[in-house]
């Protein structure tokens, strides 16, 4: 487990308020974990608890995903 040091900070860090900097934010974290399972090549137990743990997170609330935020669309929308 200790390829897991690698991983869950990246849970930690936060989304950006403004939303035109978000597709920014979404490239970098999927860039870095792309890169971090290609370079690290972390054991099946650290991958399975990782995207558990995203998945939880993502489908806990509304706007708690770090890869995206539904509350953006809405942003958009009121702005359009």
């Amino acid at each position: 487990m200790y390829c897991l040091q690698w991983l869950l900070p990246v849970l930690l860090i936060p989304k950006p308020v403004n939303p035109a900097l978000l597709q920014t934010h979404v490239m970098f974290m999927a860039l870095y974990l792309i890169g971090f399972f290609l370079e690290r090549k972390p054991c099946n137990t650290c991958g399975l608890v990782f995207l558990v743990a995203i998945f939880l997170i993502c489908y806990s609330g509304i706007g708690n995903c770090f890869l995206w935020s539904k509350n953006c669309d809405t942003v958009r929308c009121a702005n359009g």
